[in-house]
């Protein structure tokens, strides 16, 4: 699985502290992590929380992650971003129990974390219990078991309705603010790491020409 890691920019400082507790966990249970940004606090491009979502929406929609991990001070703000988003199923995770019934109840492709609030002594130890709960072994599975035909009915209802009430993410990205999309993707690996991933042409070719 191509997991994706965007970070704001109110917690970006500690975003060497996220991506190393998500690849000591996600790597050896054959995921691949790609770490979009922020870096550091004293990045070139920021990104706030908006952008978290559209970038995202960008990633999961064009087929350059299966997952994304992304997060705020509280984890709300991107959470609501995210879920803003065609096709983006975005739970709010604060603890390994949170990780555990997302993925097994809800079965989405995006967790946004809080990194500021609670963020205190073995912070990072709470993160790879997290992702340890989320990736590894299979999703979707139900909790509790008798209830998990329930849920699984629920789950493509809720696809469809989303479906039913968004629009296409080339339509989102040709109708948003062009400085808003060109700042959500001016990372300085987003070129490297997003095109190199893409299976969705089309929008893989508008943003070519939006960074042209």
């Amino acid at each position: 699985m191509k997991i994706a890691l965007v970070i704001e920019n109110s917690q970006a400082a500690k975003a060497s502290i996220v991506h190393e507790a998500l690849t000591e966990v996600a790597g050896p249970l054959g995921h691949q992590v790609f770490h979009y940004g922020m870096y550091s606090a004293e990045d070139a491009a920021p990104l706030t929380y908006v952008m978290n979502g559209l970038l995202t929406g960008i990633l999961l929609n064009a087929g350059a992650a299966d997952f994304v991990v992304t997060g705020c001070g509280t984890g709300m703000g991107s959470m609501l971003a995210c879920n803003a988003m065609p096709g983006v199923f975005c739970g709010l995770v604060i603890d390994p129990t949170d990780a555990f019934l997302f993925g097994q109840i809800n079965d989405g492709n995006a967790i946004s974390m809080p990194y500021a609030k609670g963020f205190g002594w073995a912070a990072e130890l709470n993160l790879r219990d997290v992702y340890g709960k989320l990736f590894a072994g299979e999703r979707g599975l139900g909790y509790p078991k008798e209830r998990a035909e329930i849920m699984r009915r629920n789950r493509g209802i809720l696809k469809d309705l989303k479906a039913a009430s968004c629009r296409d993410m080339l339509s989102v990205l040709k109708s948003v603010d062009p400085d808003l999309l060109k700042a959500a993707i001016a990372g300085e690996r987003f070129g490297e790491l997003f095109f190199a991933n893409a299976t969705d042409t089309a929008i893989a070719d508008y943003l070519k020409s939006v960074l042209a």
